[in-house]
């Protein structure tokens, strides 16, 4: 049963990353995600009332709500994490370093919760680490310009004794200018003139869009790697922190607890950063596509912590992990992301480590 479970939490949790990906293409992702978490919290909550979970709350002893409590805040920072590296990156070089927090799930699931590492789940490791690594495409350079024909020698020099009198003449010109239209009372001067100047005065003299088209060209920082290697982090944390709180609480209840603590800790945040007033210039399409990440989340979460509860972490995690499969087939028919043969290529070892934990 919790294999079906964590199945489960795979389709949804892949549906989750491709609608809030939609959702939050025009919206700032701390807003998105405080937004989200309300329907989330909503969905969590009503299904734990409906199981009738929700008096037995008074009975949770204080290590479970320590647990459940931290559990929340590591999913809240998770969140923040990823739904900025998807507002940046593509979600199929996104998705599998996310995912690759399957590894470090599996190490602390052997410190802390005693879980033995098998020869088989060392195998599985290797290939889901090596699988994402593979994925994790790197920016091309941009391309060098083409040589320039050389030109005759003759008419390099005829061309460089002109250059050398054109020079001179502005030179002269530029002497005989008063101080009022020299580049000192902060006009610009003209390209001609500029040239003649000592070279920090030229730079200065000359408009912000011609010393733009001459300066060096300057690789884009990957920041979203940043981002999606802390969504790995945080998760992993969240796992481990989830099972150890939800031992002896039902999952829905203890899936409600911690969607609350995820909500505190957004909506925290997006009124320290004094960004709610962006909500009311949210498209409505974009409150839809918001919101319908939510419903998958939280029947994602459901599924997950009921899985963990039922399952060892170490295999319930990796499935849960197989969401990528799900997410780049729709990144692929939604967005049009393809996938390089490199990454193919990592997300076959990713896959197999994850079956072969089935084993």
């Amino acid at each position: 049963m919790w294999i079906l479970l964590a199945f489960g939490s795979a389709l949804f949790a892949g549906l989750t990353a491709i609608l809030a990906k939609m959702g939050i293409r025009n919206t700032d992702t701390d807003v998105a995600t405080a937004l989200r978490t309300v329907v989330v919290l909503l969905f969590s909550w009503l299904l734990a009332w409906l199981s009738g979970s929700v008096p037995s709350l008074a009975g949770v002893s204080a290590r479970t709500w320590l647990f459940l409590v931290l559990s929340g805040f590591a999913t809240g920072a998770s969140w923040l994490c990823y739904f900025r590296a998807l507002q940046m990156g593509d979600v199929n070089k996104v998705t599998p370093i996310d995912k690759s927090s399957t590894v470090l799930t599996m190490l602390l699931a052997a410190i802390i919760l005693g879980e033995a590492i098998t020869p088989l789940k060392a195998l599985a490791m290797v290939l889901i680490g090596g699988g994402a690594l593979l994925m994790i495409q790197k920016k091309a350079p941009p391309a060098a310009l083409p040589p320039q024909p050389q030109a005759d020698a003759t008419a390099v020099n005829t061309a460089g004794d002109d250059a050398a009198a054109a020079v001179q003449t502005v030179q002269q010109e530029a002497h005989a200018l008063p101080a009022s239209e020299t580049s000192a009372n902060g006009s610009p001067v003209p390209p001609a003139k500029a040239a003649a100047l000592p070279a920090p005065e030229a730079a200065a003299a000359l408009p912000a869009s011609e010393t733009a088209a001459v300066a060096p060209a300057r690789a884009a920082r990957p920041v979203w790697l940043l981002f999606a290697i802390g969504s790995a982090v945080f998760a992993s944390l969240t796992s481990i922190l989830g099972k150890i709180g939800i031992e002896g609480i039902d999952s829905t209840l203890g899936t409600a607890v911690r969607t609350a603590v995820v909500l505190v800790m957004a909506w925290a945040i997006v009124f320290m950063r004094g960004k709610q007033r962006q909500i009311r210039s949210i498209h409505k399409v974009s409150h839809l596509f918001l919101v319908l990440s939510g419903f998958a989340t939280g029947a994602s979460w459901l599924c997950y912590y009921r899985a963990l509860q039922l399952g060892p972490a170490s295999v319930v995690v990796p499935i849960d992990k197989l969401s990528i499969l799900v997410s780049i087939a729709f990144s692929r028919v939604v967005f049009g992301e393809r996938l390089t043969l490199r990454a193919g290529i990592g997300l076959l070892l990713l896959v197999a480590g994850t079956l072969s934990l089935l084993l």
